[in-house]
């Protein structure tokens, strides 16, 4: 398995919909941390564009892109803009050996 970067942009034109629907999307990024499928997420906490870094463990981009399609902020097509690429952590606490 492969360690994933997931960076979210959030559309900050709906913040009154992003924060109906975080509930639900805690919930389910819960159920993958539980599955062992996220590793960390966690919001932005700067001025730039509002969003978040998400750690998750898959096979390959597609897979992990076909995981994250459940999440409700992006059904609610609450998410503008979704990367996801393979990361390599050599040092700290999520390194491989």
């Amino acid at each position: 398995m492969t360690v994933f970067a997931v960076e979210y942009t959030y559309d900050h034109s709906r913040t009154d919909d992003i924060a109906l629907v975080r509930p639900d999307h805690r919930a389910f990024l819960g159920e993958l941390v539980e599955a062992g499928r996220v590793l960390a997420s966690g919001p932005w906490l700067d001025n730039a564009a509002p969003g978040a870094l998400l750690l998750v463990v898959g096979e390959d981009v597609a897979g992990v892109e076909r995981m994250l399609d459940e999440d409700p902020f992006h059904r609610a097509r609450l998410v503008t803009r979704r990367t996801v690429r393979a990361w390599d952590p050599v040092l700290g606490v999520l390194a491989q050996d």
